[in-house]
């Protein structure tokens, strides 16, 4: 527990989905003094990757906001909790309340255009069974559609998702899956400008862009070597009574205390330009005719699809996170990091894994091939992953004065409104009658236990870029896009 004053300085080093979260509910909570710096100048980019971000929440147009968690009842209902208030925020958004720069109230962050799951199986899972059975209890066993079951099919289509059911045009008895209608998407870069809005109107101090915004290392005091702020680039002390540190996926080679808890790995990306003169396509893709979905999310190299429906400027998304590549390069200390591969870095952040193009290009040839022709844009986007892919929420053990808000493992985004909440709580050392503190706290992987996430292992892992053949967009046989 940090000993901090709703006065104390507290800087936060990271502007995406932890550290908005994080500064929103301090600034909510009383906490007069924060400052969140970030080397990305988001006030001018809006986040977009564009305009030259090169972040998780950046690099995603958008991102699956589904509540479906199987046993984890505790994560199913913080993801209602969220949906409830990325529900709130389209109508702040609407009514005028809420109108960042760039903003009208037409804008939309929120699209509950259903949480689509297709397998080429007909058995459910035992997450599916579990999921059912949890959603039934707290009052939403409708919402879950089992897509062979023609009572469940027809009350779909009475809610207004017949567009969701069956979106790939597969034979109607082998249209394996389950289909949640309370899910959707959130557009991450609306998201973050949103709570980037939220946080400034709240009172917190940003700093982004240059070197300016760009942390350099801790200042420690000399007799008790606490952590008592950070240096920037440009040589400027910020002092801190806290620092947290919520860097996304540089987070483990900035605190390698994090070995063996956390790894940078990296899903797969291909965004595909619809063109804006194709009324078909234009329409077949819209989010109000295309569900949000998922490909045999569970059956490892071969799998790991999930994609969405277009945006407004006519991209469409499909990420590949079946296999989960790392980057491990050797770093200052010695030690063996994965570290991710961005614009800072080489151009080959824009490369796939020929096992990710492979995986790809076979659905779009299977089950979308109107995409096929159109321009496509590859990158790589990079996570943080925890062993158990449980976040990482607590203070840095051997390092008094920081702590980590961190391993968000691919599915910390939909939290954005509300997960703040838990890291406030984390500092004023409060429990919750839920047990998230206890499942983020500093933690490592007990004898005999089985690691959700495989991670830290090194240069010699068949994850590791540097042992895969890596291709651009040619490889799906598609042209270059001007993006």
């Amino acid at each position: 527990m940090a000993t901090v004053s709703k006065d104390s300085p507290i800087v936060i080093i990271g502007a995406g989905v932890f550290g908005l979260t994080t500064a929103i509910h301090l600034a909510r909570r009383g906490y007069s003094k924060v400052q969140v710096l970030d080397k990305q100048p988001y006030r001018q980019t809006l986040y977009a990757y564009e305009s030259g971000c090169d972040a998780a929440s950046a690099v995603d147009i958008n991102k699956i906001l589904r509540a479906p968690y199987g046993e984890e009842t505790e994560y199913q209902n913080l993801a209602l909790d969220s949906i409830s208030q990325f529900k709130k925020w389209n109508e702040e958004i609407k009514s005028g309340q809420t109108l960042p720069p760039g903003f009208s109230r037409a804008d939309v962050i929120y699209r509950n255009n259903g949480n689509l799951t297709v397998n080429d199986t007909p058995e459910l899972t035992q997450f599916d069974i579990a999921t059912m059975k949890n959603f039934a209890a707290v009052g939403l066993g409708g919402t879950q559609i089992v897509l062979t079951n023609p009572d469940d099919v027809k009350r779909a289509e009475a809610g207004g998702f017949a567009f969701a059911v069956n979106p790939f045009r597969r034979k109607p008895e082998q249209n394996y899956g389950i289909l949640d209608t309370w899910g959707g998407m959130v557009h991450a870069d609306r998201a973050c400008r949103v709570a980037l809005y939220k946080a400034e109107q709240l009172g917190v101090e940003l700093v982004l862009g240059g070197r300016t915004g760009t942390f350099s290392r801790f200042l420690r005091d000399p007799h008790t070597q606490k952590v008592v702020g950070v240096q920037t680039d440009d040589g400027v002390s910020h002092r801190a009574d806290l620092t947290i540190m919520a860097c996304g996926g540089w987070t483990p080679s900035l605190i390698p205390e994090l070995d063996g808890l956390c790894e940078t790995t990296s899903g797969s990306v291909s965004i595909f330009q619809l063109p804006k003169g194709n009324k078909t396509l234009w329409d077949r893709f819209a989010p109000e005719n295309f569900p949000t979905w998922k490909y045999k999310i569970r059956d490892g190299a071969a799998g790991g699809l999930y994609g969405f429906a277009r945006d407004s400027q006519g991209r469409v998304k499909i990420g590949y996170r079946g296999t989960k590549y790392t980057n491990p390069q050797i770093q200052p200390d010695g030690g063996v990091r994965s570290v991710p591969i961005t614009r800072w870095t080489r151009e080959s952040t824009r490369q796939l894994p020929g096992q990710a193009a492979k995986v790809i290009r076979g659905f779009l040839e299977q089950y979308l091939p109107e995409l096929l022709p159109c321009p496509v844009m590859t990158r790589l986007c990079w996570y943080t992953d925890s062993f158990d892919n449980h976040f990482v929420i607590d203070f840095v053990p051997g390092m008094d004065g920081v702590m980590v808000a961190t391993g968000g493992s691919g599915h910390g985004f939909k939290f954005l409104p509300n997960l703040g909440k838990y890291v406030v709580d984390r500092i004023e050392g409060k429990q919750d009658d839920k047990g998230f503190l206890e499942r983020w706290k500093w933690r490592s992987l007990k004898a005999g236990e089985k690691a959700f996430n495989n991670i830290m292992e090194g240069t010699r892992s068949n994850r590791a870029l540097q042992r895969q053949p890596l291709t651009m967009e040619d490889s799906l046989k598609m042209q270059r896009s001007s993006l």
